[in-house]
Order: C-alpha cells, then sequence, then structure tokens
C-alpha cells in the first residue's frame, strides 16, 4: 500500500510517500482502507517540533472511509461499515495518510447513511474539541443535544477555523444564539453560513459593546482560540458563572486575565486538548457528533461554511503546509476512492 512516513522530525520535506504492507489488526483492532484524511494543526506540529516517538510515523490524526477487516473480540463497527476516525495515531505509529490504517475499534465510529466521506474527515479533532468547548459549563450541559443549550447564548471567537465552524454548527443545532467573531467580510459569510446567529468584525475597539447588545446579560459560553488576545474581552462579555474553553495558543504562549473581574463572575477558565481529556469525554463527543451528523447538522464546503481544500495523497506535505500557513476552512487529502 502508499503511505506518507517521516521518521526525523523538521519541515514537510521529511515526509515521503513509500510502499508498506498492509498491518492485520490485533484483538480489539479494526482495519479501515482510507478514502480521505484530514488535516488539523496539530499534524504538522507533531511533524516539525519535538521528540520522534516512533521510528517512522504515518501523521493525521483525521479520516475516513470503510472497515476492511476487523480483529479478535470485535462487534461495532464491522466489515464493510463506514466509518470516522479520530486520534487514529495518537499512541500509536500509523496515522490516516495511508491506504489503509490500523486503529483501535473504539476511534472508528460508524456513520449514519447517507453522509459523504468528505463531511466524515472534517470531523475529529475540530468536532471533538468544539463538544468539549461546549459542555464543560459548571451548569452542564455535559451533553449535546437538541435543546440542550436552549437559552444559551455561545461565543465563538475565530468562528471561521475548523474548531469555531464545528462550534457554531453544534451549539446552533443545541438550540443555542451564537455569536461569532471573524477577520474579514469573507469570513463573516462563512460565519453566517456555518449558522452563526450573529456574525462580529475584529478588531474592533466597539467589540465589546456589540457582543453585550446582542447578549445583555453575557454570554454562558466562549469558545476560545486566542486567549492571549481575547482573554480581558471574554471575561467582560461574560455571564455570571459562564465558562472560558481555549484550546490553542493563536497570537501567543500566555495570557493575562482581570482577576476581581474573573472571581466576581465566577468564571470558570477550561483548557482543553483531546489528548489527555480522558476516555469518557472522547466517547460522549463522538455519539453526540454522530447524532448530529445523521440530523444533517455539519455540513462542510463553502455552502455551508467550511471551503475544503483537497489534495492527492503524496502531496500531503502541500496539504501540511497549507494548515501551517492559515488555510482558511479544512485541508482535505484523497487517499483513495470510494467503492460503493
Amino acid at each position: 500500500m502508499k503511505a506518507i512516513v517521516y521518521s526525523s522530525t523538521g519541515p514537510s520535506s521529511v515526509l515521503s510517500l513509500v510502499d508498506r504492507d498492509v498491518a492485520t489488526p490485533g484483538p480489539g483492532e479494526v482495519r479501515v482502507r482510507i478514502v480521505t484524511s484530514g488535516v488539523n494543526p496539530t499534524d504538522w506540529k507533531a511533524r516539525a517540533d519535538g521528540d520522534l516517538p516512533f521510528p517512522e510515523v504515518v501523521p493525521n490524526q483525521d479520516g475516513a472511509g470503510v472497515v476492511d477487516a476487523v480483529g479478535e473480540g470485535v462487534t461495532e463497527p464491522q466489515v464493510g461499515d463506514r466509518v470516522w476516525i479520530y486520534l487514529a495515531a495518537h499512541g500509536r505509529p500509523t496515522g490516516t495518510a495511508q491506504e489503509f490504517t490500523v486503529i483501535p475499534a473504539g476511534r472508528a465510529v460508524r456513520l449514519p447513511d447517507g453522509v459523504d466521506l468528505d463531511v466524515a474527515a472534517s470531523l475529529g479533532v475540530p468536532a471533538m474539541t468544539a463538544h468539549r468547548a461546549l459542555t464543560v459549563h459548571e451548569q452542564g450541559p455535559s451533553r449535546l443535544a437538541p435543546g440542550a443549550l436552549e437559552g444559551r447564548t455561545v461565543l465563538v471567537q475565530g468562528g471561521a477555523g475548523a474548531v469555531g465552524h464545528a462550534a457554531i454548527q453544534l451549539a446552533a443545532w443545541a438550540g443555542a444564539t451564537v455569536i461569532a467573531t471573524v477577520s474579514s467580510d469573507a469570513k463573516a459569510e462563512l460565519g453566517l453560513a456555518a449558522g452563526a446567529h450573529h456574525v462580529l468584525r475584529y478588531p474592533d475597539d466597539s467589540l465589546a459593546r456589540h457582543i453585550r447588545e446582542v447578549a445583555p446579560g453575557g454570554v454562558d459560553h466562549v469558545v476560545e482560540v486566542s486567549p492571549g488576545q481575547n482573554a480581558a474581552l471574554d471575561v467582560e462579555v461574560i455571564a455570571n458563572h459562564g465558562s472560558i474553553a481555549y484550546y490553542a495558543n493563536n497570537n501567543g504562549d500566555d495570557f493575562t486575565a482581570p482577576v476581581v473581574a474573573s472571581f466576581a463572575k465566577n468564571v470558570r477558565w477550561q483548557g482543553l486538548l483531546l489528548y489527555t481529556v480522558g476516555g469518557d469525554a472522547l466517547v460522549a463527543a463522538a455519539e453526540d457528533i454522530t447524532a448530529a451528523l445523521g440530523s444533517g447538522a455539519l455540513p462542510v464546503g463553502e455552502a455551508a461554511g467550511l471551503p475544503l481544500s483537497w489534495f492527492p495523497l503524496e502531496e500531503t506535505g502541500a496539504a501540511h503546509d497549507a494548515v501551517e500557513n492559515g488555510a482558511t476552512g479544512k485541508v482535505v487529502i484523497r487517499v483513495s476512492d470510494e467503492v460503493s
């Protein structure tokens, strides 16, 4: 089979296309024939920096395809099932930038009928991060479903990114009023297409006032991509007992927040990283995201607010570079054709 590998960390030039044997799934594992592989910032960052965890690594955590074989003890999913994949390379040397991958059965989630594999490859890290960000509020909910966020206001900072897009969609599906912030008119169109009820531009010295005009009592949940830039604004617009869930370090590795204003409002600052969030949170996210998929709540493509940029498998390096350079929307690799 064809696979993209690297045996040393560094720039995208360390990636190479090779032929490898197809692995056999062991107990509790499944083998998936990959059709599409999603690229996230975590993929290029893992490739670029730090220690090499295995002598050879196949990148990319997310993807979608068809179950090709199952190991001993696996009853779900089954051979022939179309699945979306999350954390394929977490703790393992082989991700989804290859024609077949072997993963724990629980990381391959059966797709509802009618869901395209381009949608499926766009889930994983972004959608599960968004789910976690929306379920850490002191007063719940711990799960998302229609009505779960009824009466709540959600502020999505950076609404045109992949996590922001998923947060808009999931929050709207769960009944929240959604405010998104974006950096351009073109991205404002994407935020609206994703389902945000209000889209505001930054930078803007009056941004806090505009947010409070929409939410006079403050916003209940903040999904934050740039705490270093936005911490003070978040505290200014947050409601009493609100949560600020931050998942990235855009625009700086440190942030300073107003202390008195934070504790006076009983603000919950919640960091989140899928690699360490725990199994229960991952299972809950996978189940709720699949339910949202089944209801048609998570479409992708420019008309749905998340443009897709496609690359062939042999150009995985270029796909990584596109994400590193801030491509708008979702970067997806076409690994193979889906066979009905």
